[in-house]
């Protein structure tokens, strides 16, 4: 249900826990906004909503960081350390180390796809949910 009456004031600084004169619908979150209008950060990083995104983003983040470097270093590791099994071949002038170096690249490049995927559905949606906190239109 709308409101029966629009309230004396319309404000756009209404507490959070007011409710609209005669209405019956939740009342809209309070802006984090300061008396110029511009984003409240400090209030935005304290949001639920804000520490919700940095939560999602460390789940990916954190994982593929820690497994990309030991990835990294071992290829780095066995290359200093074992250049014997490294110059091993495959087939003809190939050799691991020439795979696992191009494997380095075949890595990067999924790391970068599985991030674009993951931050288009579990990002994306906790960013606009930010920006609402502001009703920024996006910048």
């Amino acid at each position: 249900m709308t409101k029966a009456f629009p309230p004396p004031v319309e404000s756009r600084y209404q507490r959070a826990d007011a409710r609209g004169f005669a209405t019956f619908d939740d009342p809209a979150p309070a802006l984090l906004v300061d008396e110029d209008g511009n984003p409240d950060y400090v209030a935005i990083q304290q949001s639920e909503d804000f520490r919700e995104l940095r939560r999602r983003t460390a789940v990916f983040v954190v994982p593929a960081i820690l497994g990309f470097l030991a990835w990294y270093l071992a290829y780095v590791g066995l290359s200093a350390f074992a250049p014997d099994f490294m110059a091993t071949r495959v087939f003809g002038v190939v050799n691991v180390g020439l795979l696992l170096g191009l494997l380095q690249f075949v890595t990067t490049i999924a790391l970068t796809l599985g991030y674009s995927r993951y931050a288009r559905l579990r990002l994306d949606p906790r960013v606009a949910a930010v920006r609402e906190l502001t009703d920024e239109d996006g910048i």
